[in-house]
């Protein structure tokens, strides 16, 4: 007979050859763009770095590129749009835990959103955003409210709130589709038992269920948020950045710079600059939102 293999290392034998791919195709760029983020680089003047020029590229993130305009403008997209796409999704994942009729119908309709392609959401809204024709100027003028002479995306007060809302449209569902999957695994015994002790609605929401369902949750608000910290689809097809850099994130900002100025040692800079702001966000929120966990 064969000798099996123990049962433990198992899993970790199978997983090792996705691993060791996966780690080769984030090593090899990361470790190009740490290299090359110490030389002067830019492909109007040549096709290969020039010259060593230190930390001077990390300077000029700062000085030369509208860098911390791009970051403020990328922490409230990502910090408001995950937080509003949350509760909104909660709200309708609850709504689709109730016993209503059509919920069936409503949650094939509700996935819809998430299957179209970004690029397309932006220019569907593109058009809803247009001033005086969009349908969103349109109910903001019905309503009372005041539209920016150049409409939504170019007034410097709308832009980024714009981009927003597209990407709320378009992502929400999959708050509520994932939430209501977390909603289902809670035990209705539970739920009962708290029901007869004469708990309310939210009493049982805020203690009970949001508690059974945190996993579920604390994992897709971290994905989302590293989905939203690195927006460029919509903000590329809606407002290239503008008005100005109002609307600018660092996403576009780095495509700006290495696609558009072919600045490839400041862009390359400006990655590690990124790399190294989401590990810093992201182990803050592991450590505030794990800490309870027995792992």
């Amino acid at each position: 007979m064969r000798k099996r293999l123990p049962r433990q290392p198992l899993p970790y034998l199978m997983l090792a050859p996705s691993v060791i791919v996966l780690f080769s195709l984030i090593i090899y760029p990361m470790g190009f763009a740490l290299v090359n983020s110490f030389y002067f680089w830019n492909l109007q003047t040549s096709p290969y770095p020039v010259q060593f020029i230190g930390l001077s590229n990390y300077q000029m993130v700062f000085q030369i590129t509208p860098f911390m305009d791009s970051l403020r403008n990328t922490l409230i997209l990502s910090i408001g749009g995950t937080f509003i796409e949350f509760w909104f999704g909660m709200g309708i994942a609850l709504l689709l835990n109730s016993q209503l009729r059509g919920m069936t119908i409503a949650r094939t309709i509700l996935i819809m959103p998430t299957t179209v392609a970004p690029i397309v959401v932006g220019f569907l809204f593109r058009y809803m955003f247009y001033e005086g024709s969009g349908l969103f100027s349109w109910l903001l003028t019905g309503l009372g409210f005041a539209v920016p002479e150049r409409g939504l995306l170019g007034s410097s007060h709308t832009a980024l709130a714009s981009i927003a809302v597209a990407d709320i449209w378009e992502w929400t569902p999959f708050f509520a589709i994932v939430l209501y999957a977390g909603l289902l695994s809670v035990p209705e015994e539970i739920v009962d038992a708290a029901r007869v002790d004469g708990a309310s609605r939210v009493q049982m929401f805020w203690r009970i269920i949001l508690p059974l369902i945190k996993p579920t949750a604390v994992i897709i608000i971290m994905i989302r948020f590293m989905q939203l910290f690195n927006m460029f689809d919509l903000v590329f097809v809606l407002t290239r950045g503008g008005p100005g850099t109002a609307s600018r994130t660092l996403s576009y900002n780095l495509y700006y710079e290495g696609l558009v100025n072919y600045n490839i040692g400041l862009a390359a800079a400006m990655t590690w600059l990124i790399v190294v702001i989401v590990t810093i966000i992201i182990n803050v929120y592991i450590l505030i939102a794990f800490k309870d966990w027995e792992w």
